[in-house]
Parts: structure tokens; sequence; C-alpha cells
């Protein structure tokens, strides 16, 4: 348990918050070229699956930002 106040938390949420910009400028500029021409359905897939995709380091990191650790 942290006793003292550590920069990491705001760092990390600094960080996050620039990663998250990143991943949607990416997608919102590569993706829809890419899939336009498909049928509404599996765009609709496509981005619900790009839109849960950056949650999986996202426990890893929180943890980082807490402990210090990434395990």
């Amino acid at each position: 348990m942290r006793e003292e106040p550590t920069l990491r938390i705001p760092f990390g949420v600094l960080a996050l918050l620039m990663a998250l910009l990143a991943y949607g400028i990416v997608v919102a500029t590569f993706i829809p070229p890419l899939i336009a021409s498909w049928h509404t359905f599996v765009q609709t897939l496509v981005y619900l699956v790009l839109g849960l995709i950056w949650l999986l380091p996202l426990r890893r990191f929180l943890i980082w930002m807490e402990t210090g650790n990434w395990g």
C-alpha cells in the first residue's frame, strides 16, 4: 500500500490520455478507407472490437500506476 504521494499516477493518467488519443486518431484515420465498402454490420463489429481492444493492457497499466510493479 502506498504511504506517500507519487508522480506515477498523474504521469500515468496523462500517458493513458495521450495513448488513447493517438489510438483514436490512428483508428479514425486508417480504418474507414479499409472497411468503407464492407457491410454496415461488419463495420460495426470492427469498430466494436477496436473500441474494446485498448482495454487489454489497461489492467497492468493501472497496477503499475498504483504499485510501481507491472504484475
